[in-house]
């Protein structure tokens, strides 16, 4: 290989490395500020307790939030069920979501760390760990939760399909977590997030049924996305491309979520693709899918 060949090489490499490092950074934060606010809010502080609409507002704005900020660095998942509905749809790599995964776990132990630290020793309980609440099964819980995350990911890639999204996707998937605290509260305290329950329970030291909050939101995650992305709005992916994309040998093209700027791509990304056509320019000479999706999100 050429030395200027080499060089160029190395550059897109660092370029790769630095557009990932702060793609996990991102899920970091995202994960670790949603923790931090969301379970805030469920404090049992006596001058002032906690309603349903107060938490569901709460968890709303710091999903809107998070994502506003993030997306463009990776997606915004902050939630592993996220995540996995992305790795089956075929718009992440294994890799990618491995490590996704990862750092948003580390986030919300931080986040959850955080909150454990500044709140008064008579104040934090549990931390808001996600329970069993009034009499309900597991068997019932366990339904909650995937109907819960169902409505979550149908919302999420709804909103960020080019096909059909309007608006604002932070404040739709925001409404789409509010939704679901506010019937959700009542049987589980309204998990949809692994991370979100998994976070509070380090530190607190509780798995207490700690699996229902797994079991549930990964099924309504992977349901979703089979719903979502083989029966209402198939793509057209072939079986060669999506083992491509899930082995990371190719990475789907990530778009803007406005239908008039289609051009714009996440900035991870964008290192991928330009290392992938630097170092092999014919393969990646492919024919785009149609209506990809963003891939980004909360809860």
């Amino acid at each position: 290989m050429e030395p200027g060949v080499c060089n160029r090489a190395n550059m897109l490499v660092c370029r790769l490395w630095k557009a990932v490092s702060r793609a996990l950074f991102a899920e970091f934060l995202a994960t670790g500020l949603y923790v931090f606010f969301g379970v805030g809010s469920v404090l049992q502080w006596p001058s002032a307790l906690p309603s349903v609409l107060q938490i569901a507002i709460t968890f709303n704005l710091a999903t809107a939030t998070a994502v506003q900020v993030t997306w463009k660095a990776s997606g915004a998942h902050a939630n592993p069920a996220v995540t996995l509905a992305f790795l089956v749809g075929s718009h992440i790599s294994l890799p990618r979501a491995v490590a996704y995964v990862a750092a948003q776990l580390a986030g919300a132990t931080v986040g959850a760390a955080l909150l454990y630290g500044v709140t008064p020793g008579d104040i934090r309980g549990t931390l808001g760990i996600n329970m069993v609440h009034n009499s309900s099964s597991t068997g019932q819980a366990v339904t909650v939760e995937v109907i819960l995350t169902l409505q979550l990911v149908l919302c999420i890639f709804a909103s960020m399909d080019n096909r059909q999204a309007l608006g604002s996707p932070a404040a739709m998937i925001g409404t789409s977590v509010a939704l679901g605290h506010l019937i959700g509260v009542y049987f589980t305290g309204c998990s949809m997030n692994p991370a979100r329950s998994f976070g509070p329970a380090v530190i607190i030291g509780k798995f207490t049924v700690h699996w229902i909050f797994w079991v549930g939101p990964l099924t309504g995650a992977v349901l979703a996305s089979l719903i979502y992305n083989f029966i209402l709005f198939p793509d057209t992916k072939t079986l060669a491309e999506r083992l491509a994309i899930l082995m990371g040998t190719t990475e789907v093209e990530k778009v803007g979520v406005e239908p008039q700027k289609k051009e714009s791509r996440s900035s991870s990304g964008d290192a991928e693709v330009s290392m992938r056509q630097a170092l092999a320019p014919q393969a990646s000479e492919r024919s785009p899918a149609v209506g990809q999706l963003v891939s980004y999100t909360l809860t």
